[in-house]
């Protein structure tokens, strides 16, 4: 596979710069566009985009506040749907394959909302969330960590301030759950708390506000309409994030939902070559289409 990467900073509109990065041909079209989770966390799908790249480029940035795309200002939704748009245009991407994780999900579904002209096809990964998933994510969340793990989470948050170490050790409780097996979703969860640093704890916070006020399951018919033919739902079986609340959305948009088995809300962390053979389907589809 090709191993061809470039990347560079795009200036935004209202002063933002935005670092991106693509692998393989970009003078091939469509392009694939990863989008990073969070909201606050700077991109961490490298791995995926090898996976993909000998079929179509593959971009990947850091969204505003996070890695190396350095803003101080306030986050909107809205913000970030343009930026998306704004980096289309400079890569000059008219249509694009968009694949989401997490919080990208929710930032690809916006997106196609405000310009479903520009979205070849869709590939939701792990998200979105609709409805009162929430209690079952901390139901079950609860349910894999020790009683002191608990309470030594709920501590570390209550924080006004933390240390490196502290900082560390929080977003390992808060991830290692996150997989199929705690055992080792510790060790991940350990090395990632320390790599997807910093956290920009100030964007989690006003983009899941406006999330809260003004959340996607009040758009799903509107998204329905615009979604383009080639949408697809993709979770880990074992995401304490409850599947079942993706099932409920696949049916109200009337999309697939493929189930990776034995893994969680990073699947191709826990189950690479399932991950590589279903991407590689659809993005050779998608760009066929």
């Amino acid at each position: 596979m090709t191993t061809t990467e470039t990347q560079g900073r795009v200036p935004i509109t209202d002063g933002a710069r935005l670092h991106w990065t693509a692998r393989g041909d970009t003078a091939r079209k469509p392009a694939v566009i990863l989008l990073h989770g969070g909201p606050g966390l700077p991109d961490y799908l490298g791995d995926i985009a090898p996976m993909i790249a000998d079929l179509a480029p593959v971009y990947r940035y850091d969204q505003r506040g996070t890695g190396r795309s350095p803003w101080r200002g306030p986050h909107s939704l809205a913000r970030h749907v343009d930026d998306l748009a704004e980096l289309l245009d400079a890569w000059d991407v008219p249509r694009a394959v968009l694949i989401g994780h997490s919080y990208g999900t929710d930032l690809a579904s916006r997106f196609c909302l405000g310009h479903p002209d520009r979205v070849a096809a869709m590939l939701l990964m792990c998200g979105p969330f609709t409805g009162d998933w929430r209690t079952g994510y901390r139901t079950e969340r609860a349910r894999r960590m020790s009683p002191a793990r608990q309470e030594r989470y709920q501590a570390l948050g209550k924080l006004p301030h933390r240390t490196e170490d502290q900082e560390i050790e929080l977003l390992t409780l808060a991830w290692f759950t996150d997989h199929a097996d705690p055992g080792h979703g510790w060790h991940r969860a350990a090395g990632d708390a320390r790599r997807r640093r910093p956290v920009n704890w100030s964007m989690n916070a006003e983009l899941g506000a406006e999330a809260h006020r003004d959340p996607l399951d009040g758009h799903l018919a509107d998204l329905r309409a615009r979604l383009p033919a080639r949408t697809e739902l993709l979770a880990g079986a074992d995401d304490p994030r409850p599947v079942a609340a993706l099932a409920s959305l696949a049916h109200r948009l009337t999309l697939p939902l493929t189930r990776i088995e034995d893994a969680g809300h990073e699947p191709w962390l826990e189950r690479p070559d399932a991950v590589r053979t279903h991407l590689r389907r659809f993005v050779r589809d998608a760009v066929r289409a």
